[in-house]
Order: structure tokens, then sequence, then C-alpha cells
């Protein structure tokens, strides 16, 4: 059985920092800190501030002579609880590790440019060692470095638990003085930074003689400035997702693996039982890449998933930082507690379920989900599938990357059926920014902080997200996003992403009005590579879920899009849970607010989503026929089906909120489940297929296996 690697953590030597702080501890000759015996505390930022005085003059490229009159200073506070992690030992300050705090704004006013655009997701970010500085201010979505930071002084008061950083310079980095054409001003000094901090422990570890004897998990006192306000009942969230690997690869694709660490944000133990016992979570593993457009940010696709790592006993940590009330065994995850998985353990191809086997909402899966029997492995089976073409940096330049993960677990399901209002499955998804190196062979490095709880198409810049929720209580949620451009005169891009988080159900249509005058051309379809068919992974005979593209249809009235039926195909390629497609066409028409139709793969009535469109032009004429351009479509199956029959198009009338079904949505049987159709109250029109006909899709070949990661 696989066993996770473990322990306390070693004194790390201590931190030589050209801005030294103002009571670092002295050293003797011929003893290093490794050897002594003493306290070591492990902070984070419980609260602060952020005072920057900013030279405008500078910034904007004119004259500094009159630099006085332009100075601005602005002030944030500090995001409460932000993962930025301090040493100290005896009571001595040893150094930041590396980590972030977000600045939370708050003004009704303007910041300065170029900031302004930024101003809800700045952070001062602690760099690695080896980086040129010791401290910079980014963009926590994006990246973008704005300044980098130089000359300050740390202190800290043991007493009050008080870190100040002091006397900073802003420097214009290499990345805004490329963006303000000015590449000759990097490291140009264009003002000062103060920072004020207030300290909590999350670690206390006792050493004797550089070993560690005992550690603590301290939970914070009552009265605390922001103590974590525990949720009723077991709530495990994504805290953190430290790293991701590539695991393997095969052919044109690689396997990859990311590190998640969860934390029970509830106030009941969090069930952690493993197979073959089903009451503990499963994690799936996500990537997404932001790029198009003069800002690399006009679409959002997902370009890889994982199958499931099923958790295994629990640690006990306070990374997080809580305060963990440990569980008495690994079988239980305690109140506040952590639990750790590395990269590559959840890249290990033998913990690993399908997704075909669970229903992401009640969290149920039969005992067998993670069987292993009767198939062969490459270097990418199983794991968070991406073909190489998608993280290559040359074909891929400004573009952003984004992992995901989520854990789906049946004790939150159970508690929420008998404790009304108690229901935490629906923030179980967090994401983190990593920067892609390489060509054919990639390395990741983490940007920023973990965004907890939220989603990843919520990083997607300038998106409208909204939520859809079928069937309360019964069955998860979605969420639709949208973003219209406008990249030349009278042509308006409109680009649609649709991501089912923990919706059984799953989606198989999707459609909006048109009107007179209306053109569309340039229409695409987006999805992430489904794992081809292998023994045992829950599909219906073991076949796997088709990639075959989704049917574009434009009629006078409507613009669709859709998969097969559940009637057709059980393994279409519908928009299965912790998934997300993409949908998109150019228009001569510019946006109006109106009504999208989402229609559902196994059961329950099509609802409607607020969305922008194209605005009819009173007095226009229709052109029915739209030009299709394919967009980048996963990789089809070796197999593909017979050419799909396409689904009538909703109606055009906008559907009501629908009346929740009177017997709730059954746990579907993953080889066999049974649909429960519900036809639309509204006579379907007749569809017109497109006159250009969707290209056939070419089968993957798979080659013979490779040595797996």
């Amino acid at each position: 059985m696989l066993r996770k690697v473990f322990g306390y953590f070693t004194l790390p030597l201590l931190l030589l920092l050209s801005n030294s702080s103002g009571n670092s501890a002295p050293q003797s000759a011929g003893k290093g800190p490794a050897g002594e015996t003493g306290t070591l505390e492990k902070l984070v930022v419980a609260s602060g501030n952020v005072a920057m005085d900013l030279d405008l003059n500078r910034l904007n490229g004119t004259s500094s002579e009159r630099e006085q009159s332009k100075r601005d200073s602005v002030r944030f506070d500090i995001g409460p609880n932000s993962f930025f992690t301090v040493l100290v030992f005896n009571n001595v300050l040893r150094g930041p590790e590396s980590g972030s705090m977000g600045l939370l704004w708050g003004s009704a006013r303007v910041l300065p440019e170029p900031l302004n655009a930024s101003a809800n997701q700045l952070v001062i970010e602690k760099l690695p060692s080896d980086a040129p500085f010791d401290l910079a201010v980014r963009d926590g979505k994006t990246g973008f470095v704005f300044f980098n930071i130089e000359g300050h002084l740390y202190e800290y008061d043991a007493a009050t638990r008080l870190l100040s950083i002091k006397d900073g310079r802003l420097l214009i980095s290499q990345e805004l003085a490329s963006k303000l054409g000015r590449p000759a001003e990097a490291g140009a000094i264009v003002g000062g930074i103060a920072i004020s901090t207030t300290l909590y422990p999350i670690e206390v570890t006792t050493l004797v003689n550089g070993a560690a004897e005992s550690s603590v998990l301290p939970a914070r006192a009552a009265g605390t400035p922001n103590v974590p306000n525990f949720v009723n009942g077991p709530d495990v969230i994504v805290g953190d997702l430290p790293s991701m690997i590539q695991a393997g690869s095969s052919g044109t694709q690689v396997g990859l693996g990311v590190a998640t660490t969860s934390c029970n944000n509830g106030n009941v133990e969090l069930n952690w039982f493993q197979l073959s016992n089903t009451d503990h979570p499963v994690i799936p593993q996500n990537l997404y890449r932001m790029s198009g457009g003069a800002t690399n940010d006009d679409r959002f696709e997902q370009v890889g998933q994982s199958w499931l790592k099923h958790a295994f006993t629990a640690l006990q940590q306070n990374a997080c930082g809580f305060g963990c009330t440990p569980a008495s065994s690994g079988t239980h995850l305690g109140v506040g507690c952590s639990d750790p998985y590395g990269a590559s353990l959840n890249a290990t191809q033998s913990g690993l379920g399908s997704r075909a086997w669970v229903n992401p909402f009640t969290g149920a899966f039969p005992s067998s989900a993670a069987q292993h029997t009767g198939h062969t492995e490459t270097g990418v089976t199983h794991r968070l599938l991406v073909e190489g073409s998608d993280l290559n940096t040359t074909l891929n330049p400004g573009a952003t990357y984004y992992a995901e993960a989520q854990y789906v677990t049946p004790h939150e399901y159970a508690w929420c059926q008998s404790h009304a209002g108690q229901c935490n499955m629906y923030n179980n998804a967090s994401y983190r920014r990593f920067n892609v190196s390489g060509t054919t062979s990639f390395t990741f490095s983490a940007v920023g902080t973990t965004f907890r709880t939220i989603p990843a198409i919520n990083a997607w810049t300038g998106a409208t997200v909204n939520t859809i929720e079928p069937v309360p209580g019964t069955d998860g949620r979605a969420f639709v996003a949208y973003k219209v451009t406008n990249p030349s005169a009278g042509v308006w891009h409109y680009e649609y992403a649709i991501n089912n988080q923990n919706l059984d159900r799953g989606i198989q249509s999707f459609s909006m009005p048109l009107g007179n005058g209306i053109t569309v051309s340039n229409l695409g379809f987006h999805a992430p590579l489904n794992h081809p068919g292998i023994a045992n992974d829950g599909t219906l005979g073991s076949a796997g879920f088709s990639n075959a593209a989704w049917t574009p249809n434009q009629t006078a009235s409507d613009l669709s899009w859709s998969s097969e039926t559940f009637a057709q195909n059980q393994n279409a390629n519908a928009l299965r849970w912790g998934t997300l497609y993409n949908f998109r066409f150019d228009s001569n028409r510019p946006p109006q607010t109106t009504n999208a139709t989402i229609g559902f793969f196994k059961t329950g009535t099509p609802i409607t989503v607020g969305i922008q469109g194209p605005s009819p032009d009173v007095g226009g004429t229709p052109t029915p026929t739209p030009t299709v351009t394919p967009g980048a479509t996963a990789t089809p199956t070796p197999t593909p089906p017979t050419t799909p029959t396409p689904t009538p198009t909703p109606p055009t009338t906008p559907t009501p909120t629908p009346t929740p079904p009177t017997t709730p949505t059954p746990t579907p049987t993953p080889h066999t489940p049974t649909p429960t159709p519900t036809p639309p109250t509204t006579p379907t029109p007749t569809v017109t297929p497109p006159t250009t006909p969707t290209p056939t899709p070419t089968p993957t070949r798979w080659p013979p296996e490779s040595s797996a990661g």
C-alpha cells in the first residue's frame, strides 16, 4: 500500500538577507542553527496594511522636476489569513518563506495607472531565494509583476507578534517597462513601500540539538481577530495547490500531477476511510489555459483532466492556519486540520479511479471504482492528460495556465440530508496559476497563492460568470461565463465557457436566439480530451467517453451546439462534471442582454441563463447559413461513433424556471444509468443542418506502452 512520506521540517539555515531583520540572531563561529535547542514557530499573516508612495511623473514617463507635486500615497488592507509565512526561532526572526499576501483596495477612488486594472487582485509575494529580488508586487491572477522591492528592513516584535517591513523602494519591473513602451526604465525607482502586519502561529516545534522533539498545531484563542468561523458539519476545501509536475508522456501527450492540500473548514471531523470503504474524498485535477487577443485573455479553455485520486490516511496538519484539533486516527480529518498529497502521489496511477463511477453531488461510488485489472498503462494513462501542443511555449506565447483541484466526498452530502441548510458541497474547488516552461518536456512553477473555494473559471479576466442550479438540493451546479470583444470595426467576437462543477445530469446542448440582420461566422467549439476507453473505467462497455465535437446548427431564429443525446449514445461527449467546454463565433452585430438555453444529458427540463448575444437589426435580413470553423477540438477516441443525429434545437421562447421533480434524481449506476427525459413544453422547430458539414475526426493513435513516470 502506498504511504505518504511526511515528517517535521528541519530548521533552515539562518537567512542572510541583504535587507536584514532588525533583530536577527547572532551566529556563533562553528555552530549552525541545525544543532540549536529551542522553539521554532511558523507564523502567517493575520491582518495588516500596506502603504505605497508612488512617483506619478516617473510612472507616466514625464519630467520629474515637480516630483513632490506628483506624489500619490495609496493604502491597502492585507487580506485576512494571508499565507505569507515567517519563521521565528526563540523569539528571533529568521525570515519569511515563499508565500504572498493579498491586498484589498476597498476605496472608491481610482488607483493610479497602471495599477488600477488590477486593483482587486494585487499581491505582495515573497520570491524564491534564488530570485534577484526578495519581494515583488504582482497581479495575483495573471502573475504580471509591476514592481520589485529592494532596500527594505524586517522588524519583528515577539511580544506583540508584529512584523514590519520598512523603507522598501519600488522599482519598475522589466514586464512593466516593456508594457509602458520604455524598456530602459526597468529598475527605475518609482516610490516607496511600508508594510505592517500581525502574525499568528500555525506550527510550533520544540528542537533539541536541531532534532524535533514535539510539534503543536495551535488553535487561535477566542476573540483573536480573523479566527476562522468553522461552518456546521464536515467541509473539505482545497487549501493549497503547492506544485505541479510532468509524471509521464506517450506520443504527443503528457501526463501531469498536481499537489493538493485539503483542509477541514467544518466543525465536525471528516470521514476519511480508504478503499474498499467508500466514505472518503475523491480528487480530480484539471488544467486551464487563458489566451487569445491582444492581451491574451480573450478565451479560457480547459486543456486537461485527470482521473480521481482516492484519499487515504488523513494526516493532521495545520497548513490552512485554521488551528488543528487532530482526530484520533487517520480515518478522520480533524476540525481545522489539513492533509497533503504530493504531485507525484496524485499522479500515481494505481491510486486513481475513473470519474465515470462517481456522482459528484452525492459523492457516491462503488468499492470497485479504482480497479486496475484488465488493462495496460502508458505514461499518460489516468493522469492529468494534456496534448503537448497545448503547453508548448513556442506555440502559445503569452498564454497563462491555471491548475484546479476539487474534493468530492459522500460525508458532506450525508450531513446535508440530515441537517437542513448545512450543505457544504459547493466550495470544494480551488485554483492557482502556474508558469509553464518547455516545448516537449515541461516544468511548472507556481505563481501567487491558491484561490481557495473558487473554481478556476473565475480567473478569466473580464468575463461575466453566472450560476445555474436546475434542482437545488437534488443535483449540483454549473457556471456559464461569457465575454464579448470588438476586435475590429463592425466585428464582435462572442466567447462562452460552460463549466460543470458537480452537476451529475450533465449538459447536452447550448443555444441562443438570433434575429433579423444577424450574421455569424467562424463558429468554434473546444473541449478537453476524455481519456480513452479502458477496462473497468465505468463507461458503457468500457468504451470510454466520446471526443466527438458538438454539432453546430443555425436557423433563422437560433444558434445552437449539441452532443448526441443519452438515448443515442450513453458514452456521448456530454459536458460532464469537473469539465469546461467552449463555444464561440463572430458576428456583425453588437451585443445585447439575452437568455441562453441549457439542455441536460441524463434527465431534466432545459433552463435559461442570462448572457450577451448579438442584437437584431430591425429591418435587416436573417442569414441562416453559418461558416463553420472548427475550434481546438479534442482529439477523438480510437473508434469514433457513427455520424450523430443532431439534437433538436431547444425552443426559442426562454423556458421558465423549472419546477423541481417530485422525486429526487437517483444516484446513477455507471454502466447502465436510466434516463428520465422530460420533453419541452413548446414544440421543437424543425432542424436545418448546417450546409458545411463538421469535419470527420481523425482517430488518436495510441503508441506502445512507454515507461510510466
